[in-house]
């Protein structure tokens, strides 16, 4: 494919010819037991529900005729990520490495609660998340600190294109994690602003995002990531409602 038809000018790449790529496929985890009953999980909540398993087998389908022999598999080590990367383990043979930077973020004492019970118990804090402040949700974490940490840990992974690959060719790693990571990940990549992941509709359970970055040969020679495709969902037939929570309070 020439430039023009590719939609990219060589002018515009961060790399030279002695640069790897490294491609990261983000996999949101299926309807967990407190996704189906509106619950806000943070760095808790339960496994997966009967439509979530379903789900995590569709996906596990579509990674492994798209992406049957990645280089690595990484996953954040809650509950409910684990179990949706179990039916693509199985049927790979692969194993996955956990790294709680992909965690979801912390929701403090609002973990576990419905929306509603957090509006009525906190309602002053719901009131600074509508003004548009980035607080420390239920005393935990606020999401500057996960786009920071989840940032860090997507630039270590894509740095190891220089192990596994030969400059021209393209590392791929399946990353299993959840939406607020995938969301700020993104708004990262696209250079948005902090808060900027509000812009983004929050991932569908399972939906896949792609993001790609090229790799120097030396420790700062690795580029922003540019997005690739964002909340795909075309393979799932065992479709949620809304399954994402943790962004209570936000004006859409």
């Amino acid at each position: 494919m020439n430039e023009q038809a590719s939609g990219r000018w060589s002018a515009d790449e961060s790399g030279g010819d002695d640069c790897r790529v490294a491609r990261l496929i983000l996999v949101r985890h299926g309807e967990s037991e407190w996704n189906a009953e509106g619950r806000i999980q943070g760095q808790g909540g339960t496994g997966l529900s009967a439509r979530g398993e379903a789900q995590a087998v569709e996906v596990a389908e579509h990674l492994a005729v798209t992406y049957p022999d990645p280089h690595l598999v990484v996953s954040s080590d809650q509950e409910r990520v684990v179990q949706t990367s179990q039916p693509y383990l199985s049927r790979t043979g692969r194993t996955a490495e956990f790294d709680k930077r992909l965690r979801e973020i912390d929701s403090g004492v609002w973990t576990g609660l419905l929306t509603t019970e957090v509006a009525e118990r906190y309602p002053d804090q719901i009131a600074a998340v509508r003004r548009g402040e980035d607080i420390a949700r239920g005393g935990g974490e606020n999401f500057a600190a996960m786009r920071s940490r989840v940032a860090e840990a997507l630039h270590d992974l894509a740095r190891l294109a220089r192990t596994h690959v030969g400059p021209g060719e393209t590392m791929t790693a399946i990353v299993f994690t959840h939406g607020g990571p995938i969301r700020v990940a993104v708004a990262d990549a696209l250079g948005l602003p902090p808060n900027g992941h509000r812009l983004l509709d929050p991932p569908r359970n399972c939906s896949v995002t792609i993001l790609n970055a090229d790799v120097g040969n030396l420790d700062d020679e690795t580029g922003r990531f540019r997005l690739e495709g964002y909340n795909s969902t075309g393979f799932i037939v065992t479709p949620s409602g809304k399954t994402s929570y943790d962004a209570v309070g936000e004006r859409r």
